[in-house]
């Protein structure tokens, strides 16, 4: 931990120049991700004046006005005059982009923050923002608007001596902003992960905007607080799933100057959710330190396994693939010079995360297994089930590959394929039995819209094997469709068509049909969600026709919207559609399948939140109850057009 953390300690390395013109470079977007962004560039800046050890409360309030104040006990940003700027070392901070306590001079060993553009970032894109900092007695402000200075920083009270600290409030600038109304749900998620990468933090979240049936204010306060760190991660990332046996595995140290910490455990699921982290960063597409962790997750469980006789000397090695199965891990390191592949900071490239993770794990995972023979046979027995469950695998997947993506021969016969080949103007709908199928291969445009019926609902992935996977037939019929393989196969140029579609009944039955599509396509074809080729198709709910006019309603309030405007008289014929069935092939075209009229909903991933994605996905589809009913319970509220 570094002792001083003054002025001279905030070093200078560019000015604030071009935020405001090209936001995106510094945010990542506009939309409603670089919104809620702003909000983490703050909060990362108390996080880690409680990984240097200053720090054990942060509040993080969204104001009425959708203005958000964040609050930490740290030991405040420094007051005095940076010799280099010739101004206080707050107002650097705030002003000055690269400017920051990150950067050598002492300020912080590690730090969540690359690049150290938080907080001169979140000013320059505010309407406003305001700082005050509690530090030897006194109470220091300052104020911004669109990122310059309204006055000097001035003292503007007295407070204990004891207590430090600062709090930042700010609204983003509309003009910027596709959006400015911030998301609890975005936030809770976000707050909950940092404070179980930060153990012993507390972190409170308190949306002011809530008000009961009367109309009164009513703040909703979730408060995140894990003593147990990571291992409580892993408790509740599998909280919907069977552990295979009880202890959390627990590994920690510092090698090569990164501090290493790892929690895993495995359960009866046939997916692997392993989330690794840099400085509390999330690192979605792994890097040095998740390689470091594979490597001796792979050699570890083998060298055990042959020691122990439970592999035969005739058969092969378990692959990495195979130990992971059912497998939920958090490997977070901590590491004073951090270095990303590209600015979104997605991948950690220091060869030493590498060592130091292998290293750590191997020792403490090989120790681990020795005194619990029990947990390593019941971890191995699954290792080898899936180890011949891919063998079989590999069989099968092998008779659904196409000789080439433009040969329709190896196509499925119940896919009505487009004439165009250009995968940039075909679409293709995945649409729920035969007589909705029948009526979507009659309306649609022969040229660039495909149709494959599926019949009933596809196999549950979430609870089903790779063989299994691969001789479904529903499944196998859209794996040859889309052409792209799946899993080590998968390879995006190959495939056939830039819009997947997914079109089913606007009740329960095809609520469930599509989230059963989709959490295929999410466990197995991840990047067509990632790069945007999937969409859900948006069915009219009601059809209205008076004076021998139609017009279609999307949801109930849309019907009443409706109604207003053309009265709620005698002649009003409303129809509720219950299925695609019910429509010929022209109301289909005309409200769910015309590219000019219909309402598509473009499937996104939050990589930010890719953990809570893999919870929501194993809630709703695994085989415990009760985590899936306090689900639905949460969530109904948010939910629409519901038929029970």
């Amino acid at each position: 931990m570094s002792a001083e953390y003054g002025a001279d300690q905030i070093q200078i390395l560019e000015g604030l120049e071009a935020v405001r013109k090209r936001p995106g470079m510094y945010i990542g977007s506009t939309s409603s991700r670089g919104l809620h962004h702003l909000v983490y560039e703050i909060v990362d800046n108390s996080v880690d004046e409680a990984l240097a050890g200053f720090c054990n409360t942060i509040e993080v309030t969204i104001n009425e006005d959708n203005s958000v104040t964040v609050v930490d006990n740290g030991r405040g940003i420094p007051v005095g005059i940076n010799q280099k700027a010739g101004k206080p070392a707050v107002e650097v901070v705030f002003t000055v982009l690269h400017a920051g306590g990150k950067f050598g001079g002492g300020g912080y060993k590690v730090s969540g923050g690359l690049h150290g553009v938080g907080a001169s970032v979140v000013n320059a894109l505010s309407d406003w923002l305001e700082v005050k900092i509690y530090r030897e007695g006194k109470i220091y402000q300052q104020r911004y608007e669109r990122g310059h200075v309204c006055y000097p920083l001035k003292v503007v009270g007295e407070c204990e001596e004891e207590k430090t600290g600062t709090r930042v409030d700010f609204k983003p600038d509309g003009s910027i902003f596709e959006e400015t109304v911030y998301d609890y749900e975005t936030l809770k998620q976000r707050l909950r992960e940092m404070a179980f990468l930060t153990k012993g933090l507390k972190i409170i979240l308190k949306d002011d905007r809530e008000k009961d049936e009367e109309g009164n204010k009513k703040p909703k306060v979730r408060e995140f607080h894990y003593e147990g760190g990571i291992k409580e991660f892993v408790t509740y990332l599998n909280k919907s799933k069977t552990a295979l046996y009880e202890s959390i595995m627990y590994f920690e140290g510092t090698k090569n100057n990164v501090y290493v910490e790892v929690a895993m455990q495995h359960n009866d699921s046939y997916t692997e959710n392993v989330y690794s982290f840099v400085n509390n960063i999330t690192t979605p597409e792994g890097g040095t330190h998740l390689m470091g962790f594979r490597n001796a997750l792979t050699k570890t469980f083998n060298d055990y396994a042959r020691s122990n006789k439970l592999l035969k000397d005739s058969e092969a090695n378990l692959t990495g693939e195979d130990i992971r199965e059912g497998l939920t891990a958090i490997i977070s390191v901590k590491i004073s010079e951090p270095q990303f592949e590209g600015q979104t900071k997605q991948k950690l490239g220091n060869s030493e995360a590498r060592g130091a993770v292998d290293g750590i794990v191997s020792e403490q995972l090989t120790w681990f297994l020795e005194q619990n023979p029990s947990v390593a046979k019941i971890i191995l027995e699954k290792s080898i089930l899936a180890q011949r469950a891919r063998e079989a695998a590999r069989k099968a997947r092998d008779l659904t590959r196409r000789k080439t993506a433009l040969d329709s021969m190896a196509l499925p016969g119940k896919l009505a394929d487009c004439s165009d080949r250009n995968p940039e103007n075909c679409e293709i709908y995945i649409v729920e039995g035969d007589s909705a199928g029948g009526s979507a291969k009659t309306a649609r445009s022969r040229a660039t819209q495909a149709i494959l019926p599926l019949r009933g609902k596809i196999l549950n992935v979430e609870k089903a094997r790779l063989d299994r996977i691969y001789g479904n037939a529903e499944i196998k019929a859209m794996i040859t469709a889309f052409g792209t393989g799946i899993h080590e196969d998968f390879d995006i140029s190959k495939l056939r068509y830039h819009k997947i579609i997914i079109m089913t009944d606007a009740d329960v039955d095809g609520a469930h049909i599509a989230t059963l599509l989709l959490t295929f396509l999410y466990r197995f074809m991840p990047e067509l969600i990632k790069q945007g080729y999937v969409y859900l198709a948006q069915p009219p709910l009601y059809k209205l026709e008076k004076n021998k006019k139609i017009w279609y309603a999307y949801s109930d309030e849309e019907l009443d919207s409706i109604l207003r405007e053309v009265g709620r008289d005698q002649n009003n014929k409303i129809q509720r559609y219950k299925g695609l069935g019910e429509m010929d092939a022209d109301q289909l075209w005309e409200t769910t399948m015309d590219p000019e009229k219909r309402v598509l909903l473009k499937v996104m991933i939050n990589e930010e939140a890719e953990s809570e994605i893999d919870l929501t996905f194993s809630t709703l589809m695994g085989d415990k109850v009760e985590p899936r009913r306090e689900f639905i319970e949460e969530h109904a509220k948010f939910v629409k057009n519901l038929d029970v």
